[in-house]
């Protein structure tokens, strides 16, 4: 199936100034809702604490169960809805509670009863240490980390068969995150120094695939993240699952892309061709791009309004990370990857 015809020539490159711009702004105001909130809005997977949600038969307000659970002495206590207004559902939140355990649930049970006369139904209950929490937001960070570095490594190979310097670097890499990590330097300035210096290495090293791959990603889920801060949504474990997903599936995308400039610019060595090569080679494989964005974004449409309000931070996660996956293959990888083989050619 060909949704648009091949022989379609859309100036994508030519465009790539504003896609700059646009990129830059969507940053920009990444940066700013993170320092606004204060980086992420943890779930009680990363911050630790307590949750319980509860729901009810009749409309409460939340100024009256935040009234009612004041003689619990609950700290940083937060109340929310949760899900539809007809549900009359809430979340209770704290970050550390005197009452452990399974008693927690009877308590806020109790106080509730006892402040506003009604009787909850306790829908779910999660606990997690604040260690637990800490262990966990490092093992995410890791985990991210890790799969940019290992990605880098396949596309170096495939694309410029330079498996044993690309392997070379990421060790180096994995070898430093490591040693410093076990000296307690504050693991988002880590990974963060990491990544600039395997960027640097690429440039250095002529790896431009591997280069404007990875620049791609950390564009595709620092925005992602930046969304979610500016929302002020929880970001949790599953969040982590949706931008692992995210990352494969906008290499999957720029694969096809990188594959189709690869067999397009075999053998050219006037840089004043190379632009209308790399443009030709976005049209020839714009179709099927779009095609597979097209029919994943309408599964994750699925999942966001019907799939019910535990799924729904995971599939709003993936779809803002589809749409700027297939932008960033397009008007963030291409570009890079077009700068660096002229760089190369200039010097």
């Amino acid at each position: 199936m060909q949704l648009i015809k091949s022989d379609i020539n859309i100036d994508f490159l030519g465009k790539r100034n504003i896609g700059y711009i646009f990129s830059g702004l969507l940053i920009l105001a990444s940066i700013i809702g993170l320092i606004i909130h204060k980086g992420p809005n943890y779930g009680i997977d990363f911050a630790g604490g307590a949750l319980v949600q509860v729901r009810f038969d009749q409309d409460v307000s939340i100024g009256q169960l935040r009234d009612s659970l004041a003689a619990l002495n609950l700290k940083d206590l937060s109340v929310q809805d949760f899900g539809e207004p007809e549900t009359h559902e809430f979340l209770v939140r704290t970050a550390n509670v005197e009452v452990q355990g399974t008693g927690l649930a009877p308590a806020v049970s109790g106080a509730i009863e006892q402040g506003i006369g009604l009787t909850p139904e306790i829908r779910r209950v999660e606990m997690v240490g604040p260690q637990v929490g800490d262990d966990l937001k490092k093992q995410a960070l890791l985990a991210i980390f890790y799969s940019l570095l290992f990605i880098t490594i396949y596309i170096s190979g495939r694309f410029e068969l330079k498996w044993v310097l690309s392997g070379v670097t990421a060790g180096a890499m994995m070898a430093a995150v490591y040693f410093l990590s076990v000296f307690n330097v504050s693991m988002p300035i880590l990974i963060t120094s990491a990544l600039a210096v395997s960027l640097g290495l690429f440039w250095r090293l002529r790896l431009k695939y591997a280069m404007g791959a990875m620049i791609a990603l950390i564009h595709d889920v620092f925005i992602t993240v930046g969304i979610f801060s500016i929302l002020n949504m929880d970001f949790s474990l599953p969040i982590i699952a949706a931008l692992l997903t995210i990352i494969g599936y906008s290499l999957n995308d720029t694969i096809i892309v990188f594959d189709r400039i690869r067999e397009n610019v075999k053998g050219e060595t006037d840089k004043t061709g190379l632009p209308a090569l790399f443009n030709q080679s976005i049209n020839q494989t714009l179709s099927r791009t779009i095609l597979t964005s097209l029919t994943t974004l309408i599964v994750l449409l699925a999942l966001f309004f019907l799939g019910g309000e535990i799924i729904h931070n995971f599939a709003f996660a993936m779809i803002v990370g589809v749409v700027i996956g297939t932008y960033s293959s397009i008007f963030v990888a291409t570009p890079i990857v077009l700068a660096a083989s002229l760089k190369r050619m200039s010097a």
